[in-house]
């Protein structure tokens, strides 16, 4: 061993994996950051004296003599107002052009706030899409996942939710981007003139997968300056936690450790649960929301990966292709918000939770009435009426192309209603019938 700097340096390792090495050292601390032949590795295992590093460009043409200095430090992210419109790799660093941001140094991956400091969250966030803020209406502080098939069209509904959600910053963590889905993020933003309040950090798939497990803590470590710092709601979009987890598989694996359900780390939940338990409203009023995508594969939603998320986030938003009107819809009846009820009718209009239920109620009856149609069974009257119902339902309100607010969403409602149903068959309060029934 030598030093330089007040930096340790080795030039004996003991064992090289595909994404790992291991050597003797002293002094070192976990999540320390290191270079191994110039390659940024991080400290992922201390036992005694001997050091496990995952290399984030791959172990390839490390040799076993190969200079090993380790930095002193976790990874960090330079904070200031000047992160908002700029897009950043796993590492912080600009990947825009721009210059390098000046800021206050903060270690990323802090732990998440006690909850007595927490408030319960009670504010809107209002996102544009009816299939969310009518039926799973979003409420600040919360940590919500997007259940979706990889088909979907998930980046666009992040980008869409990112444009029209009512909060004062929007933080995007792309994992295992392509470069036509960054890109693409990039002129959406751009071509909206909102990137003054959007911060993006991206790990495309050029990038080893490894560097995908430092991008969540970078988005919420700018998240956590502008809600404390500033006092300002922050929404955080993290795409695609599957891949992230994918990433976590590859580091335990090669790690030689033994895989728990799907191969998937036994650590799985608490990583996933240090993430989510990051979204908090602060009594000052700045709050963190946590809005991610959960891709499944072939429609599984028994797989660790969401399972574990399910167990942890409050709620999920579950997306699916509707095929009466050939639209990707949020699904009504697999879809959740826990927190909903904390500020529908009273941050919302006051028929908003009875407008909800009926209109997921006549959607049910529709769904019988297909099933008595596809087993040849004669339909009645109201199953003519109420598939009728579902298909305007799905296409007015359920959507994920519709961009209204809240009591437009509400009349609309009401509107499918009166065209489908005679008023007692919606089975709403009398009074709230009488003063929204439609005229005509």
């Amino acid at each position: 061993m030598s030093t330089k700097a007040f930096q340790k340096i080795y030039t004996k390792i003991s064992q090289i994996t595909k994404a790992t090495i291991s050597l003797h050292a002293t002094g070192v601390g976990n999540d320390e950051l290191a270079l191994v032949n110039g390659k940024l590795a991080q400290v992922v295992k201390l036992m005694g004296d001997e050091i496990t590093l995952q290399v984030f460009g791959g172990t390839e043409g490390i040799p076993t003599n190969a200079e090993v200095t380790f930095i002193g430090k976790s990874p960090t992210l330079n904070v200031s107002d000047n992160l908002a419109g700029r897009f950043f790799d796993a590492f912080g660093n600009p990947i825009d052009g721009g210059p390098k941001v000046e800021g206050t140094e903060v270690e990323i991956g802090g732990p998440s706030v006690n909850p007595v400091r927490r408030k319960q969250p009670s504010e809107l966030i209002a996102t544009g899409i009816a299939g969310i803020d009518l039926n799973n209406t979003l409420v600040s502080g919360q940590k919500i996942p997007f259940f979706t098939d990889p088909d979907q069209p998930y980046n666009e509904v992040m980008a869409n939710v990112a444009l029209r959600a009512k909060a004062d910053k929007i933080i995007l963590g792309g994992m295992g981007l392509t470069n036509d889905d960054y890109l693409y993020y990039k002129q959406v933003f751009d071509n909206a003139g909102a990137l003054d309040r959007i911060v993006s950090f991206v790990s495309t798939t050029d990038h080893p997968p490894v560097t995908r497990l430092l991008v969540p803590d970078m988005a919420l470590c700018a998240a956590e300056y502008f809600a404390v710092q500033k006092n300002e709601s922050v929404l955080v979009l993290l795409t695609d936690m599957t891949l992230y987890a994918d990433s976590l598989s590859i580091v335990s694996n090669r790690m030689d450790q033994i895989p728990s359900k799907d191969s998937m780390p036994g650590s799985l939940y608490s990583d996933l649960a240090k993430i989510y338990e990051k979204a908090v409203q602060f009594p000052a009023g700045g709050s963190i929301t946590i809005i991610a995508v959960t891709t499944l594969s072939g429609g599984d939603i028994t797989h660790a990966i969401p399972d574990n998320t399910g167990y942890i986030t409050e709620g999920q938003l579950f997306l699916r292709r509707d095929t009466d009107i050939g639209k990707v819809i949020v699904d009504p009846f697999r879809s959740l918000s826990r927190l909903k009820q904390l500020v529908i009718g009273d941050k919302t209009r006051e028929d908003h939770p009875q407008v909800m239920n009926a209109a997921i109620r006549l959607f049910a009856d529709a769904a019988n009435a297909k099933t008595k149609m596809e087993n040849g069974f004669d339909l009645t009257d109201y199953d003519e009426r109420s598939l009728n119902f579902a298909k305007d339902y799905s296409d007015k309100l359920l959507a994920i192309d519709v961009n209204v607010g809240i009591d437009e969403m509400l009349d609309t409602g009401w509107n499918l209603f009166g065209k489908h149903f005679k008023r007692e068959e919606v089975s709403i309060k009398q009074e709230l019938v009488e003063k929204y029934w439609p005229a005509n």
